[in-house]
């Protein structure tokens, strides 16, 4: 497997976290990845690293407590992971950047646009929603998560990742890519982990989607079983003038059928781009 360059780099006053990198074409349009809860940024994107950075300049960051990001003993909250999005795009001097957020990194992506305005230039916002909770089944699968977070606070050190990892190596249908799977599983803080989807749990953007401001468009696998795409396509009808992309597949598309994933998100990442490009292009002269 080939994976882009990465290293770590310090966000001033926050910590460190882990980013990988590709430069692109000159004058490409840059995206911020941000991956999925539990996941990791090479888990959630090394099937679409490649084709992306062939047109865009790409970095994709480690979120708080998964994999290599930033670990901090503070309860994890998704709008820390919002302020460390952008903290890294000032840090690295990207300017403006399209930001993609895959499941709980749509949710990171909205609080971005929310918190952050002066980074965004566009929205790619695939297999997420407004929020997350609407049955009671629902609703009692985050509140086990948070008791389980809880719980993880008080065994020993390592122990929560180690029992983790080997319950998902039993379970495990990723082949060859099993053991690196389970590996960059073992880097989270799984306290960190687990709070994070307790905080899913609370995440409701209702109020206030309807104002982004930028292009954007929704990418939505269309068997998703864990973010309905009815939720999806309410998400693309809340922001005005976003674009609705259908992908067959469901909620793991993106790494388990790349060849399905990757052309519908470099055909939402060109229209979003195209549209960022036309509302900063200067007013041509006039006769």
């Amino acid at each position: 497997m080939n994976l882009p360059p990465g290293r770590h780099v310090e966000l001033p006053g926050r910590g460190r976290t882990f980013v990988r990198e590709l430069e692109g074409p000159p004058g490409a349009s840059t995206l911020l990845l941000l991956h999925g809860w539990t996941a990791t940024s090479d888990l959630n994107w090394f099937g679409c690293y490649e084709a992306l950075g062939r047109q865009y300049h790409v970095v994709a960051l480690d979120q708080r407590g998964h994999g290599r990001g930033l670990h901090s003993r503070k309860p994890f909250r998704l709008v820390d992971c919002a302020d460390d999005a952008a903290a890294l795009v000032r840090e690295l001097g990207l300017g403006p950047v399209i930001v993609v957020g895959y499941s709980m990194g749509g949710l990171v992506a909205q609080l971005v646009w929310q918190r952050q305005r002066d980074v965004v230039d566009g929205l790619v916002l695939c297999a997420t929603s407004r929020m997350f909770i609407r049955s009671f089944k629902e609703r009692r699968r985050f509140i086990l998560l948070g008791a389980a977070a809880v719980a993880s606070r008080v065994l020993p050190r390592g122990m929560t990742a180690e029992t983790i990892a080997r319950v998902v190596s039993a379970r495990s249908t990723a082949g060859p890519f099993e053991g690196w799977a389970v590996d960059e599983l073992r880097r989270h803080d799984w306290t960190a982990v687990l709070e994070a989807g307790r905080a899913l749990g609370h995440f409701d953007s209702r109020p206030w989607i309807g104002g982004v401001d930028v292009p954007t468009a929704v990418v939505a696998p269309m068997r998703d079983t864990m973010v309905s795409p009815r939720r999806q396509l309410a998400l693309a009808r809340s922001i005005p003038g976003a674009r609705f992309h259908p992908v067959q597949g469901d909620h793991t598309v993106c790494s388990t059928h790349p060849h399905r994933f990757v052309p519908v998100l470099l055909d939402a990442c060109a229209d979003v781009s195209a549209r960022c490009a036309a509302t900063t292009r200067p007013a041509a002269p006039q006769p």
